[in-house]
């Protein structure tokens, strides 16, 4: 058995003259949680949909437990849980209707008692219609129909939209005890970063449909660095910097966000600079996202926000 579950080479996807994914290289190991991350539009779903062989890419291909995407057989597919953005379900259906329509795609493994338990934990009577469900409970649901087909692979898009914070906690947990338990492997996409950094070992970051990061998450926590300079006089026009990525300053303090610089080299630059002091700055996840993915020349959204900060940003 391979310790690869899902390999993608060089996955290249246009929508007419639009490049949606750039020759796209992933790996996702077996038993791992792997976070895919990307602002809207950076091509996350484009490319979950290619692996599962719901898009035909333009160049490129991706092996998903073995199988070629564009021909995933009946078998395979049963090995496969997914969670599709938006939760798409049939509105004139009752929850047991879906149940009874889902269970015999899978024969073998259809959890019925697990699902039963989701819907009593979530207070979702089966008689329910789903267009008379809330989207958070749309979301429970489609969860619900995901994980008691009891898959080898989960995919999940963005699978915790619309649920309340506790029960979003609730399910997080459960995805890591079901890793440890049972070996799973989840590749699982959400925009809401605290929720990534809680669960996932290892991250892919896109950007205009580019990989620009692929490693563990604690890689990229250690890579991603802010640190704030006093100057004692003016701050110098040229900053020569290894791993220079965005420059910030007011008056005569200057923010610099840094990737993969080490701290002997901003030791060292420094105590060459005309410094006062210097220390870093904390950052959770979503802060060194949105540092690594922010464009190098974008504008304030307001204007005073350029009147008080002189700005610069370095690609």
């Amino acid at each position: 058995m391979s310790d690869i579950v899902l390999e993608i080479k060089d996955l290249t996807k246009y929508y007419g003259s639009h490049l949606a994914l750039d020759h796209v290289n992933l790996q996702v190991p077996r038993g791992s949680i792997y976070g895919l991350l990307g602002r809207n539009g950076s091509g996350k779903t484009t490319a979950i949909k290619l692996v599962l062989g719901l898009l035909r890419p333009t160049a490129g291909s991706a092996q998903i437990l073995g199988c070629d995407s564009q021909e995933i057989t009946p078998a395979v597919r049963q090995r496969i849980g997914y969670a599709a953005e938006g939760h798409r379900l049939p509105g004139w259906m009752q929850i047991r209707e879906l149940e009874k329509f889902q269970r015999p795609f899978y024969p073998d493994q259809w959890d019925g008692k697990l699902f039963h338990e989701m819907l009593d934990y979530f207070e979702l009577s089966p008689k329910h219609k789903v267009k008379q469900m809330s989207n958070g409970q749309r979301g429970q649901i489609s969860l619900a129909l995901t994980m008691a087909s009891s898959p080898e692979l989960l995919i999940m898009d963005d699978p915790t939209l619309g649920l309340d914070t506790a029960i979003r906690r609730q399910f997080l947990e459960g995805m890591i005890r079901l890793i440890q338990r049972e070996e799973k492997t989840i590749l699982f996409s959400s925009h809401i970063l605290s929720d990534v950094e809680r669960v996932v070992d290892r991250i892919a970051v896109l950007d205009k449909g580019i990989v620009r990061a692929d490693c563990p998450l604690e890689e990229f926590r250690g890579a991603i660095r802010k640190f704030r300079f006093r100057f004692k006089n003016a701050i110098p026009a040229d900053i020569h910097l290894a791993g220079l990525l965005h420059r910030r300053q007011k008056g005569r303090d200057l923010e610099l966000t840094l990737v993969g610089t080490r701290t002997e080299q901003i030791d060292a630059w420094a105590a060459e600079a005309d410094i006062e002091y210097y220390k870093e700055l904390n950052m959770n996840l979503e802060d060194q996202f949105i540092e690594y993915t922010e464009p190098p020349n974008s504008t304030r959204l307001f204007l005073w926000e350029n009147e008080h900060d002189e700005v610069y940003r370095t690609a």
